[in-house]
This record gives structure tokens, C-alpha cells and sequence, in this order.
């Protein structure tokens, strides 16, 4: 008597190549994602300083960012 779940010679299944090619996706996905040692940038840079924010409050400033926005939402 055969049993029809034998697992010796056994063609591969669709299922088996999709758990595989799921694996090997996520397996790049994570190699993509993680950092390089050596491509770590030689220097940080500061943050801008700031001026500091009114002391009654509103602290909107016609800044060259928001100019750029008023000069794109206008047309």
C-alpha cells in the first residue's frame, strides 16, 4: 500500500516556490534596509539656529520657505 503523502521525491509545489520567493523577498528587503559600516558620513551637520519665538506668542515668520510657498500657490 502507497501513501499518497509521501514526502520522498516529491515535485516541488506551487506553494513551496511562493514560500520560497517570499523568503528570498524578505531577506532583500532587509538587506536593503539595513545600514552600511562604511559609508557613515564624516560629519553631522547643526541644525539651524533659530530666532527665538515671541514671548506673547504667534511666532510666524515671513521666511524665504514660506515666500517660495506663497510665489507657487498663487497661480
Amino acid at each position: 500500500m502507497q501513501d499518497s503523502h509521501s514526502t520522498a521525491a516529491m515535485p516541488a509545489s506551487r506553494r513551496r516556490f511562493f514560500a520560497g520567493a517570499a523568503a528570498v523577498g524578505a531577506a532583500a528587503a532587509a538587506v536593503a534596509v539595513l545600514p552600511r559600516g562604511g559609508d557613515a558620513p564624516a560629519e553631522v551637520q547643526a541644525a539651524p539656529v533659530l530666532p527665538p519665538a515671541p514671548a506673547n506668542g504667534g511666532g510666524y515668520s515671513l521666511s524665504e520657505h514660506v515666500k517660495r510657498y506663497y510665489q507657487t500657490a498663487s497661480t
